[in-house]
């Protein structure tokens, strides 16, 4: 099959799932993963997929990508950056774990930490940390979207309000070259904007691939983030800019 054909059905594929892998498309079509991922750059260099390792997902734009396919790209790099947050989270402290895959997996490597107070809006998160008995688990509330078990709206921006946490781990779905956190949801950039003002401390968990991505709407620039934990280095200009703005920027291994 010439790629004049393969281009399209990748490209259904990718809409259909939210991301693809060389080595899935190269089992589906029955040819190398070096023509996979040749494909998969022309794809990116013609604007219809964004590279990732492993494969390509559907540009960014105003819709995020589905939570599952989400919860598939950079699992390794996830993990890694978890876990060097995690290491910097003491106990004995209030904290805050928003939406997203990178905060969920921070919250699998706090299941042996003692004596937090954890406040949440993501449903998933809650249910990681069930396993944790020194972790006291308190969710928002407000309205659930169903795609990803985050809770957003009035009633969680109301919840949230009402604590003072010493320290706020939150995520974001796309980085721009200026240093701004983007999302797509309106409704959540004001949740996670409550967040950091009820924070002495804000984390932010988010790898590469966010560099990549666009989103419409802006919740904070990194000159309000404390500490920044990802997986490859920054550009150079934004890695200046976090040096003058105070803010530790930390590559996970």
């Amino acid at each position: 099959m010439s790629q004049s054909f393969r281009h399209p059905e990748i490209l259904e594929i990718a809409r259909r799932q939210g991301q693809v892998t060389v080595e899935g498309l190269a089992q589906h079509f029955g040819v190398t993963l070096q023509t996979i991922r040749r494909d998969l750059t022309d794809l990116a260099d013609a604007g219809k997929l964004e590279r990732v390792h492993g494969g390509a997902v559907l540009p960014s734009g105003t819709i995020n990508i589905g939570y599952e396919a989400r919860r598939a790209l950079n699992i390794a790099s996830k993990a890694a950056i978890a876990k060097a947050c995690a290491s910097r989270i003491p106990n004995d402290i209030s904290l805050f774990l928003n939406i997203g895959t990178s905060t969920e997996a921070v919250a699998r490597d706090l299941l042996h930490h003692e004596n937090l107070m954890v406040v949440t809006n993501n449903m998933n998160v809650a249910n990681i940390l069930v396993a944790n008995p020194s972790c006291e688990i308190v969710v928002t509330g407000g309205h659930l979207r169903r795609l990803d078990g985050g809770l957003i709206g009035n009633l969680a921006t109301d919840t949230i309000r009402k604590f003072k946490f010493d320290l706020a781990v939150i995520g974001c779905s796309a980085l721009d070259g200026e240093g701004d956190l983007l999302d797509f949801d309106i409704q959540e950039v004001s949740v996670s904007q409550a967040i950091l003002k009820q924070a002495r401390r804000t984390f932010l968990v988010a790898d590469h691939s966010k560099f990549k991505r666009s989103a419409p709407a802006r919740i904070t620039s990194l000159s309000e983030i404390d500490e920044f934990y990802t997986d490859r280095p920054l550009p150079g200009d934004l890695e200046r800019a976090c040096a003058e703005w105070g803010t530790k920027v930390t590559v996970a291994p």
